[in-house]
């Protein structure tokens, strides 16, 4: 019989949907702009915002690139896949550096097709055809750090 991993509590319910597109578009800011993954993000069912660090504002054009890849990305149909490992056992290229101090020694991965993988304990859609649509509502940028405010329209979370 397998061992259930001992992680550390989880103390919200997040909206799945908005949760797992949340992943995708860390992943295609990365890709796109070089930033780091948001260290700084508020993801609900109405609205989501998100922000990151960059040197310059994203053209009119980027802003709609990454609405578009995001979409293709959920119609895609990616699986979300976990799977637990220990510190010393984390793939080449996942960040620890968000994770709490009183993180436990084994930690659940999150796979995202090919796409993404990273750390996380929180609640997400089987596949990324179950976020339903992608839209970015407002953008701004002051000092460094650029906002994106989304929703995300997924009839089977409504």
């Amino acid at each position: 019989m397998e061992e259930t991993p001992v992680l550390n509590e989880h103390n919200k319910a997040e909206h799945q949907p908005s949760h797992t597109a949340e992943h995708l578009l860390n992943q295609t800011m990365v890709r796109m702009f070089g930033c780091e993954r948001s260290k700084n993000a508020h993801i609900e069912r109405k609205k989501s915002k998100i922000n990151y660090k960059l040197d310059s504002q994203p053209t009119a054009e980027q802003i709609a690139e990454v609405e578009r890849k995001m979409n293709e990305l959920i119609e895609s149909n990616l699986p979300v896949e976990y799977e637990f490992v220990t510190r010393d056992n984390i793939p080449e290229g996942v960040k620890l550096d968000k994770l709490p101090e009183d993180a436990s020694e084994t930690l659940r991965l999150v796979r995202i097709g090919d796409y993404d993988i990273c750390p996380c304990i929180g609640a997400h859609v089987k596949s990324t055809a179950e976020i339903g649509s992608f839209r970015i509502t407002s953008t701004s940028y002051k000092d460094g750090d650029f906002r994106i405010v989304f929703k995300v329209d997924s009839p089977a979370y409504s």
